[in-house]
């Protein structure tokens, strides 16, 4: 248990009733959760609002409510604290209770529209090659130096990484890498932490459908950047524009990396190929199994962030050489008719089209490139005609088909994808709402050394219609459809 003035150090309270030199037994969210002496913060959800709740978690046995609005029924003998922010709060409550884990580790945040899975992972690996105790806080799943825990959010609530690093710290873990979404900051799921530096990948369209505006989606990502405080690292893809704005106003040491500009951290592509590409990385040459110009950003990074955190850097680039593809990130199989099969999680316009900029630089212009691809449902509609348009432009035969509708129906969405494609097109497109015959028709129609293209889902094992999950995994469909093709 803890002593309740303990778990509020740092939170700015606009009004206390009750005693707050009690113990507490655990802290919520979730009134469902919630038992004799926890605390219950009553945060506003996209979803629900936890003051309707206030009542319910009192009458489970709520030792103290946090709120943002004071309910009009107080109870005697619960202490009731007023706060301006219940995300806020919760984020200071959460690193409070656990004892500050990520001051304990050196923590750094990922963050930017694509790369994040990459660079955390392949951190995440390189870092333990080198000889560490590591953690990973990714999209995919949470790593405890080598024990596995799923996960469903790219940024998991501020109490679960709280308990996730205070377990790190258990295990001695010296290092954590974690990817740090847009919606995380939003929701103040990265306040209360201490991070020994944060990296910026890349900026394009996507989550429109939660920040509305561009400048929204982009100035939410900056505000971890402008937390960091000066003992922290800044490292930032000075390639794209929107790296800049990052260190605007960040007091961290500011560093850069890029391919086509000046930079602390610069790179050369020197040669590709399907099974990897050659890198010069500080006038110094890598082989890595990894291929294309977004994954060649991902390795500087990658690179940057060693050295900054104290790896030599011919040991690094030795231990890189070793790193592999990361599951659902242009992840490939070449079927016994020489079929090139790749999966990729590419969901936004700008993934999609470096992924087809890969493939396309890699041919040798006699074999047809084929892709299937749909849109989630309940996320923005507006990438929907874009990423339409530029399969279709890009691809020789195009397949459009369901990914994870959730509650649209996928034909609305498969239409709302077909909007983009230019009439000279339309003759390369088919539509397939059922995914597993989407690409089996994709396999039926590969000839030898074709390339097959599914994108969407990448890493994913499911797929999610009206709020119900089925098994489904895109590298294991297009490996048994080719094989039972006899392909």
């Amino acid at each position: 248990m803890k002593l309740l003035k303990d778990i509020l150090y740092g939170v700015s309270l606009s009004a206390v009733s009750g005693d707050t030199n009690v113990m507490v037994n655990n802290v919520h969210f979730d009134s469902r959760k919630v038992e004799m002496d926890d605390v219950f913060v009553a945060v506003r959800g996209t979803v629900t609002d936890g003051h309707k709740y206030i009542q319910k978690a009192v009458d489970s046995g709520a030792r103290a409510i946090v709120c943002e609005e004071l309910p009009e029924l107080m109870v005697n003998g619960v202490t009731y604290l007023q706060v301006v922010n219940c995300n806020s709060a919760l984020a200071i409550i959460a690193s409070n209770f656990y004892d500050n884990p990520s001051k304990n580790l050196k923590l750094v945040g990922v963050t930017g529209t694509n790369g994040k899975t990459t660079v955390t992972t392949l951190l995440y690996h390189l870092f333990k090659k080198a000889g560490f105790k590591v953690g990973l806080i990714s999209t995919i799943k949470v790593l405890v130096d080598e024990k596995e825990y799923k996960t469903s959010h790219t940024t998991p609530d501020v109490l679960t990484i709280n308990d996730y690093l205070s377990k790190m710290n258990a295990a001695g873990v010296e290092f954590c890498f974690m990817e740090v979404s847009s919606h995380g900051i939003h929701q103040k799921r990265a306040e209360g932490l201490y991070f020994e530096g944060a990296i910026f990948t890349n900026l394009s369209h996507d989550h429109l459908d939660y920040h509305k505006t561009f400048a929204d989606y982009r100035d939410t990502k900056k505000k971890l950047f402008d937390g960091l405080p000066k003992t922290a690292f800044a490292l930032v893809n000075i390639d794209d524009k929107n790296g800049l704005v990052m260190l605007q106003n960040t007091k961290a040491k500011k560093y850069t990396y890029a391919l086509k500009s000046f930079a602390n951290y610069r790179g050369q592509i020197l040669e590709k190929q399907f099974n990897g590409q050659l890198l010069k990385v500080d006038d110094n040459e890598l082989w890595s199994k990894l291929i294309g110009d977004f994954n060649a950003y991902n390795l500087l990074a990658i690179y940057a962030a060693a050295d900054i955190l104290g790896l030599e850097k011919m040991e690094t680039l030795r231990l890189m050489s070793e790193l592999d593809n990361v599951d659902g990130r242009f992840q490939y199989y070449i079927s016994k008719g020489k079929i090139t099969a790749i999966v990729d999680y590419a969901h936004t316009p700008d993934a999609l089209k470096n992924v087809l900029i890969t493939i396309n630089a890699l041919r040798t212009g006699n074999e047809n490139v084929i892709t299937v691809v749909g849109c989630g449902g309940d996320r923005d509609k507006s990438k929907r005609p874009v990423m339409g348009h530029i399969a279709s432009e890009m691809s020789n035969q195009v397949i459009f088909t369901s990914d994870n509708p959730r509650t649209e129906s996928p034909t609305v969405i498969i239409e709302e994808m077909e909007a983009g494609v230019e009439p000279q097109n339309t003759r390369k497109v088919l539509s397939i709402e059922n995914r597993k015959q989407a690409i089996k028709t994709a396999c039926k129609l590969a000839l030898a050394n074709d390339i097959i293209l599914v994108a969407g889902k990448g890493h994913e094992t499911y797929q999610e219609t009206n709020g119900v999950r089925v098994d489904f995994d895109d590298f294991k469909e297009v490996k048994e459809a080719l094989s039972s093709l006899g392909k």
